[in-house]
């Protein structure tokens, strides 16, 4: 008898868990989907599509992750057999102010289900980590899956020290796992706090958008539905203990951001407010994603001046 896969989602109702289930809930009802969520400041029930949520094949739990005793109970009910890890404390502001909380999120509620995992005998262990974990680097140059970790803020040790946890899970305990780290994501469902939601919905109220130090500092975005493919072409073609790099190769300054926002809305420079810098603010992530290509086939889809426009009007409506 062949076992139903059941494969726990942590996080849904923010980002890029939530653009995620609305693909793959509807294209594999086969699958079980039990969608885990502690309801913080990002949630949005509005993000999961209606047709997912009665969807026979979705389930919802509300759980803290940092709650071990919680968590068992949920998985003695549902008997799952993968993980596929978003769940986390994810902004860097909030982590400079709250430094604990991403901590006990980030890193304990990462061991409780890397526990359970083991308890439980389940195959696969997905974690969905983030570039910010290598720290920034030179102008010149890419992160790989081999480049040093050296994060720089709370959010960024917390995520990468979740990362190391289940990579010494995996070598002690013989876990199923696999790793990818991620580059800026941009498209719908995004939080307001974030950049690119929150500068267009100032840049529509002819607002002040507030722009660190004199916004040099580069990112590579990524259209978050090309993150969610790659992240199931991870999960379901892996080897056990992969790392892969997740990148667009589109690399903008946050002024160059900033200006295209404006000149999509029809704004003009005079809108952007120039703040003091954030602590200890990377200056520049750039990823090499060529594994990911070379071993899955996968590569982004949406080019960038299509995914902005798009983001740009979704938000806008």
């Amino acid at each position: 008898m062949i076992m139903k896969q059941k494969i726990i989602i942590t996080w849904w109702a923010w980002f890029i868990g939530s653009n995620f289930l609305n693909t793959y809930v509807l294209k594999f009802p086969e699958i079980d989907f039990i969608n885990l969520d502690a309801l913080t400041y990002a949630w949005n029930l509005k993000k999961i599509d209606e047709s997912v949520k009665i969807s026979p094949n979705y389930y919802f739990e509300k759980v803290d992750i940092t709650d071990i005793e919680a968590l068992k109970q949920i998985y003695i009910k549902y008997k799952p057999t993968d993980i596929i890890h978003f769940a986390a404390e994810s902004h860097v502001d909030n982590s400079i102010k709250n430094p604990l909380l991403f901590t006990q999120v980030n890193i304990i509620g990462t061991q409780n289900l890397l526990d359970l995992h083991r308890e439980f005998e389940m195959d696969r262990f997905h974690y969905v980590s983030t570039d910010e974990v290598y720290g920034d680097i030179p102008d010149t140059g890419y992160f790989t899956e081999e480049t040093h970790l050296e994060p720089s803020s709370p959010y960024s040790v917390s995520k990468a020290g979740w990362d190391m946890l289940t990579q010494a899970y995996g070598r002690t305990f013989w876990i199923n796992y696999s790793i990818s780290r991620c580059s800026n994501n941009y498209g719908k469902n995004q939080n307001f706090i974030s950049l690119i939601p929150l500068f267009i919905s100032k840049i529509q109220k002819n607002e002040q958008v507030p722009l660190y130090g004199d916004g040099s500092n580069i990112r590579d975005w990524l259209y978050v539905e090309d993150h969610c493919d790659a992240i199931w072409q991870i999960f379901r073609e892996w080897k056990n203990g992969s790392i892969y790099n997740v990148g667009g190769n589109n690399e903008y300054t946050n002024l160059e951001i900033t200006k295209i926002i404006l000149s999509e809305l029809w704004k003009d420079d005079s809108l952007i407010s120039f703040v003091a810098d954030r602590p200890g603010h990377d200056l520049r992530y750039a990823i090499d994603a060529s594994k990911m290509k070379k071993e899955l086939w996968w590569e982004p889809k949406v080019a960038f001046p299509e995914g902005i426009k798009k983001t740009i009007w979704y938000y806008s409506l």
